[in-house]
């Protein structure tokens, strides 16, 4: 029988690439976590990618939420919480853990597993511990599932601060003054401890800055202008790492630079300075996300001084083996060296970020952005590279 009169069936038109947007997190970061997965759901092309949300709780359980990005933003102050978007209040998804397949699949208690299809690269926008260090990195390396930004030892050297230092030494960038204390220093003689900081303070003079070493968005960090707050300070910095650094004051601008990896390469964006912000002791968490104060974008610098902070940038991305994206920021001292104080490898990526600003400012806007970040993420290679 001739088939060539039969009606044919159409061909089914090829699988959009799905993106697992995955954010929140177990870190004191999880709030502003919440907001960068807003922006990003918003931005990303529909026409072109697939969306999953999933949401990390705080206390690390994997939610299926709604996508629904107005609901992710600050609201009177407050931040977004993963629990207010979960679909269930026991239900956790469950990410694959044989590289042959990327199948997600939802599970609620007393009911059958859903699976909720293939994803093709997940894009995680925590910060802090859990999410930027490495963990979860070491997580999708496992699962055979390509993500955006930097790979597990990049994304561990860009959280913590004493290590990041170490590499931006060795590799020939000039960073500032600090002192490390880790907790068994602090638990075998306090006094010791306490001393070592007191010691670095008459080397340097006060302020002092007192962190947590491995924590973001100037989240527990305190300005200690002198002996009688130290205590306080420390305690402070202790509640969000147990291991904290100690810098001393640059005194200096500051002034910060986007890496972003492109076809041929990363490139450096328009260099932003942030200005002395007169309410506030330093850029804290306030300044950056809930009174949103300005950068100058661009920074107002020579050309040689731009083209050398773009350098160094691009330098310490390859420093640190990143990958995707990164944000470094540096202190412009009165003697006009540029001195890196860090990089993060996860950004703050909502569109008032610094990070946006200066690709909006070098010709790159928000949404292609998010689209650079994700085919990036696509084109590399899963496992050693």
């Amino acid at each position: 029988m001739s088939t060539e009169n039969l009606p044919q069936s159409p061909e089914q038109p090829p699988r959009k690439p799905r993106v697992a947007v995955v954010f929140g997190g177990r870190s004191s970061e999880h709030g502003i976590s919440v907001v960068t997965a807003g922006a990003v759901l918003r931005a990303i092309d529909r026409t072109k990618y697939d969306v999953l949300p999933i949401g990390i709780t705080r206390d690390g359980r994997w939610a299926l939420t709604a996508d629904e990005p107005d609901r992710m933003a600050i609201v009177d102050r407050r931040q977004p919480d993963v629990e207010q978007l979960a679909e269930s209040s026991e239900g956790g998804v469950i990410l694959p853990v044989d590289p042959a397949n990327r199948e997600v699949v939802y599970s609620e208690p007393g009911s059958v597993p859903k699976a909720l299809g293939e994803v093709d690269v997940v894009f995680p926008v925590l910060h802090g511990p859990y999410g930027e260090d490495g963990t979860l990195q070491g997580l999708l390396e496992l699962s055979g599932v390509p993500y955006v930004g930097a790979g597990v030892l990049a994304s561990a050297v860009g959280q913590d601060k004493e290590y990041m230092k170490r590499v931006f030494s060795s590799f020939g960038l000039s960073v500032g003054p600090y002192v490390v204390i880790r907790p068994r220093e602090w638990e075998r003689d306090e006094s010791a401890a306490r001393k070592k900081i007191i010691d670095f303070a008459g080397e340097h003079g006060w302020p002092l800055f007192i962190k947590p070493a491995r924590a973001g968005s100037s989240i527990g960090i305190t300005k200690v202008d002198s002996l009688e707050g130290l205590d306080e300070a420390i305690e402070e910095a202790q509640r969000h790492d147990p291991k904290i650094i100690v810098e001393a004051l640059l005194r200096g601008r500051e002034i910060e630079c986007g890496v972003l990896e492109f076809e041929d390469g990363p490139r450096a964006s328009v260099p932003a300075e942030i200005p002395p912000v007169q309410s506030h002791a330093y850029y804290d968490f306030e300044a950056k996300y809930i009174d949103s104060t300005p950068g100058l974008v661009p920074a107002p610098l020579t050309p040689e001084q731009t083209a050398e902070v773009q350098r160094l940038a691009v330098d310490a991305f390859e420093a640190a083996s990143c990958e995707g994206l990164v944000r470094a920021d540096f202190f412009l001292t009165e003697d006009g060296e540029f001195v890196i104080n860090e990089i993060n490898t996860m950004p703050g990526f909502t569109p008032i970020s610094m990070y946006p600003k200066m690709w909006e400012a070098s010709g790159v806007v928000y949404p292609e952005l998010v689209d650079r970040l994700i085919g990036a993420a696509l084109r590399r290679p899963t496992g050693l590279r």
